[in-house]
């Protein structure tokens, strides 16, 4: 069952876009998109393991223009009878 996270993202000034298109390439990335308010970038991931998060989240940090990030895990509804 896969997994989805939003990571959010500081990025330095003048390359919001650039960092959105990039991660766009990273594995498991389904979406990103520049933003407004309090961080500069979202992007959606979908994964199936936690340790195939944090390769995603790495290769995020790893994008130049990336100064930090935060990172959302979706919590599945839980399952009724």
């Amino acid at each position: 069952m896969s997994m989805k996270a939003y990571i959010l993202v500081n990025s330095e000034p003048g390359m919001i876009w650039m960092v959105a298109a990039e991660a766009l390439k990273v594995e498991g990335v389904k979406e990103a998109h520049a933003v407004t308010g309090q961080f500069d970038d979202v992007i959606q991931v979908e994964f199936d393991k936690m340790e195939n998060l944090g390769k995603i989240i790495e290769r995020v940090q790893s994008i130049k223009g990336v100064l930090k990030t935060q990172t959302l895990i979706v919590i599945p509804p839980p399952i009724r009878e």
